[in-house]
Order: C-alpha cells, then structure tokens, then sequence
C-alpha cells in the first residue's frame, strides 16, 4: 500500500501549496486525482515518487515509512514508483537519443546488460520504431518523446506508477495508446496508478475511484 499522511508541502515554508493532504492507494488499485489548475497536483505528484520532500506529514511503501529522499533513499524504494509528467521535453535530458532515455533507469542500477532487450521491449507496443529511438528529444514532436518517457517510467517494472497530467498535450491516439501501455503494464505486474488531472471524463473512464481535491486541508483517501 502507499500511504499519504497529513502531507504539507511546496516550495516556500511560509507559503505552502499542498496543506495536510492524506490518501491511500492500495495493491493494484488505480486511483484519479481530480482537481482544478494551480492547487498543487505536480508538487504532490512528485512527493510520491520520492522526488520532492514534503515539509510534514509522512509517506509510507507497504507499511515502511520513507525516511530519505531523491538519491539518498533505499533503492528498493526509489525504484518502486515510475513518474511521468506532463511535459516531456522538461524531463528528457537534450542529449540523448530515445534508446538512452528509455535506458536511463536501468544503466543507473547496474543493469547495462539489460538495456537492448529491455529497450526493444518496451518500445515495440509504444510504436517506438528504430528510427525514433536513433532520434534526439528536439527532433521528434511530444507525442514520440511521452511515449519514450513512459518507457523509461516502467523500464524497472515500478509497483506504483504516478501519471501526471501525462496525456494532456496529446493527440486522441497517442493518449490512448499511453493509457493502453499503462493498463498492460498494471495487468501484468499488478502495479497501482495515481492518474492526475483535470480531464474528469478520462479519470473516470482509467481509474477504479476519482477522488475530488481542491488542494487544501481535506482528506481525498474516501
């Protein structure tokens, strides 16, 4: 289970953009996140993957809680979630090709001997062909680049996966085929998703339960 306790979080003490949030996501469960723009869905998105610490309140992975943060947590925690946010080109690194975006995660556990199987693996159902995957991030449209940044968000078959607004500059085929990838990667792993964003129709339509935030001091785990 991942838990939420009480989370207050952002990016100024004085000021924060998250106030005492709690949700809890259970094994396999896939939850919506629904709320308006500007009350702090990306910053509680990062909190769960261990991107940002939150300035109080506790996040725990099946009972553990998690006591450090980025680089300095367990790996048995860090690469249990898989991220994957709304702007890729934020996200991707300029100077890699498609084939080492989707390779990071496993060359960064020591996994090298892994990556072209792995790679190929994941590309195929994602229509990533050869030839995208020689390509840089400038030289490929959004579309291409997501599909390779959700590769790379499940390339270490994370047990949550945390979709941040992840469809919401795409084209109607290239969000279902994201939202198709997600689904088998849940069916064969049993992974959990926390889906966030404002498109309540497609919440609704992914997620087993679509939870309403406005991003203040309110409970959203019923």
């Amino acid at each position: 289970m991942l838990e939420l306790r009480a989370i207050t979080t952002g990016y100024n003490r004085r000021a924060p953009v998250v106030r005492d949030v709690s949700l809890n996501i259970t094994p396999g469960e896939a939850v919506g996140l629904l709320g308006p723009s500007g009350c702090g869905k990306p910053t509680l998105a990062r909190v769960t993957p261990l991107l940002h610490r939150p300035d109080s309140g506790s996040l725990l992975l099946d009972g553990e809680p998690v006591r450090h943060w980025r680089h300095r947590a367990p790996r048995e925690q860090r690469t249990a979630s898989g991220v994957v946010f709304q702007q890729p080109r934020l996200s991707a690194d300029p100077r890699l090709r498609l084939t080492g975006l989707i390779a990071e995660p496993l060359r960064a556990t020591g996994r090298r001997a892994e990556v072209p199987d792995r790679v190929a693996e994941l590309a195929a159902p994602l229509g990533l062909t050869p030839d995208l995957l020689a390509r840089r991030p400038h030289e490929v449209s959004d579309g291409p680049l997501q599909r390779a940044c959700l590769a790379r968000a499940l390339g270490l078959r994370p047990r949550w996966l945390i979709c941040d607004e992840t469809t919401a500059m795409l084209d109607a085929s290239t969000s279902a085929a994201l939202v198709a990838a997600v689904e088998d990667h849940r069916r064969t792993t049993g992974a959990s998703l926390l889906a966030v964003g404002h498109d309540r129709t497609l919440l609704q339509r992914w997620c087993d339960r679509t939870v309403h935030w406005d991003g203040t001091g309110k409970d959203v785990s019923a």
